[in-house]
């Protein structure tokens, strides 16, 4: 579980096969416009608030404040997704003695109502997380990727090509 990154975990809730692939070292992810806006996006972030990201072992927070662990987003497309890179965040830095709560912040706003979201690392959260986190090890540790699902995300996914072409 140690070898989990908040990517990974990110990939798990977006697409299992995308979790797979990454795990695995088939990247394709240079080849995305859309992953090139969101570290343009992020980029711009960072030199705004004079901030810079900080890396705890094989996790890459976006900034810490008195308070909160903060992540920061392009768009609120898969919350899901971002609700558990969070959770991993915080409970990597609980395993180090640091307490905090969890604040995401969206650039770009389609389908929430919020800009700004926030979540706590519970006891009820932090026992999912684990067995997420067993799943997702089982899961990349497999011979094989999940089958191929087509759905309306996959158009936009770095993946598309090498899934469906």
């Amino acid at each position: 579980m140690g070898n989990i990154n908040g990517t990974l975990i990110n990939y798990y809730f977006h697409c299992s096969r995308q979790c797979w692939l990454n795990a695995n070292r088939i990247n394709l992810e240079d080849n995305s416009e859309d992953v090139r806006i969101g570290k343009v996006l992020h980029e711009i972030k960072e030199k705004k608030s004079n901030k810079t990201e900080i890396q705890i072992d094989n996790i890459k927070i976006d900034k810490i404040t008195k308070d909160y662990l903060v992540e920061v987003k392009k768009s609120d497309s898969d919350t899901e997704a971002v609700k558990w890179q969070v959770l991993l965040y915080l409970y990597k830095l609980k395993q180090k003695g640091v307490i905090k709560k969890g604040k995401i912040e969206y650039i770009e706003k389609n389908k929430q109502d919020k800009k700004v979201h926030y979540i706590d690392l519970d006891e009820a959260n932090e026992k999912e997380l684990l067995l997420v986190l067993k799943q997702i090890e089982n899961l990349i540790l497999s011979p094989r990727p999940p089958k191929v699902k087509l759905q309306s995300k996959c158009r936009k996914c770095a993946y598309f090509e090498y899934c469906f072409v």
